[in-house]
């Protein structure tokens, strides 16, 4: 068994997959690259990639559709890489559950940086707040990326909500700055990267059955930021 992070490729330029995949091994990741994004579904079925990066342009399906459902349905780091340029593109994307959008042409690099940085943080805290954490009745199962309810209800959450969520445990009762959301979970100051938080916050509350009216846990400091009013056991 081998411990390195296993990426998954998908775009339908050969150029950019092998560009990609050569700068990816070099870093030490394991590498599964994907023409089309039937091929790269039925591989799932195979494999559990650490993260995925994510043509939209795809040749046989939509790009931000297959985003939003791998983003539903597991807990991998989902890194859109496009040329689509529009800052509009860019906060789609985010708000449909991808973690960072970087625009073509790019820097090996800094797909590279951007990788490992993803993959670092859940490590990060690890050692702070645990891969199990008990909350307000709610359980948080960051190994799984599940959310159990106090009546025992599973509910699957995305790598973003997941990073989210692991901020506010890791800091009950402070106040968190959108500064220091975007410290933590990184992306590019802005409008996209606002717009994008709000609407993970607003399906985080959603599933933790939170009233958007009047949360109990994810209260909104206007002006400020947030702060989790909840103590973790």
């Amino acid at each position: 068994m081998t411990d390195e992070p296993l990426i998954a490729i998908l775009d339908d330029e050969p150029e950019i997959r092998r560009l990609l995949a050569a700068a990816l091994e070099d870093a030490g990741f394991r590498t599964a690259a994907f023409a089309r994004a039937t091929e790269f579904e039925a591989a799932l079925r195979r494999i559990t990639p650490d993260a995925c990066l994510i043509d939209l342009g795809l040749p046989d399906r939509d790009g931000l559709a297959l985003v939003h459902r791998l983003a539903s349905e597991s807990g991998t780091a989902i890194i859109i890489i496009s040329g689509r340029a529009q800052v509009q593109d860019r906060v789609t994307g985010l708000e449909l559950g991808a973690d960072d959008y970087i625009i073509k042409p790019f820097e090996t690099a800094e797909v590279v940086a951007r990788i490992r940085a993803r993959l670092r943080r859940p490590a990060q805290t690890a050692g702070r707040s645990g891969q199990i954490q008990h909350f307000a009745g709610w359980t948080a199962d960051f190994d799984r990326y599940m959310l159990t309810a106090p009546d025992g209800e599973e509910t699957p959450i995305s790598h973003a909500e997941a990073e989210l969520l692991r901020l506010f445990l890791d800091s009950p009762r402070r106040l968190i700055t959108r500064a220091q959301m975007l410290e933590s979970l990184g992306g590019t100051a802005g409008d996209s990267f606002d717009r994008a938080m709000d609407v993970r916050i607003s399906r985080l509350r959603a599933k933790l059955g939170e009233d958007p009216k009047n949360p109990r846990l994810i209260k909104t400091i206007y002006g400020a930021g947030y702060i989790f009013l909840s103590e973790t056991g």
